[in-house]
């Protein structure tokens, strides 16, 4: 079975250009789907290799429905996070989607996550690929 991720981002789409860069290498059986909350952030997760993108919200509610796994910052799962960016009814998409959920918890805009060291964003986007891989294997 061919597993869809989804990799939803912002801003810049940074941390979604990582993660798709570190799936492309270590799960290259997998499709990957970029949706960004803007334009910016889906050009440049699609650079880093993913398959398919798109913008907005209609774009995340819609990929949500499709998706096998959803993966992306913690702040995809709360309304207004990403400095505005993630909607409520992204956030709501995301988290009643039925897919599995892989979340990074970057501990900015707002919201800390306890119980997470602070670790590097390296550690956190492989540990985040690590948890993929176990999920699709």
């Amino acid at each position: 079975m061919k597993f869809t991720i989804l990799v939803i981002d912002g801003q810049g789409g940074n941390l979604g250009c990582q993660l798709i860069k570190l799936m492309k290498e270590q799960l290259p059986d997998v499709e990957i789907r970029a949706v960004g909350t803007n334009s910016s952030a889906t050009a440049n997760m699609l650079k880093a290799g993913g398959i398919a993108g798109a913008t907005g919200e209609n774009a995340v509610i819609v990929g949500c429905r499709k998706a096998d796994i959803i993966v992306g910052p913690v702040g995809i799962v709360i309304a207004d996070a990403l400095m505005g960016e993630i909607t409520p009814k992204m956030a709501k998409a995301v988290g009643q989607s039925s897919a599995k959920r892989v979340l990074v918890p970057v501990n900015r805009c707002d919201t800390l996550v306890a119980g997470v060291a602070n670790g590097s964003m390296t550690f956190l986007l492989q540990d985040a690929v690590d948890k993929i891989k176990e999920l699709v294997s």
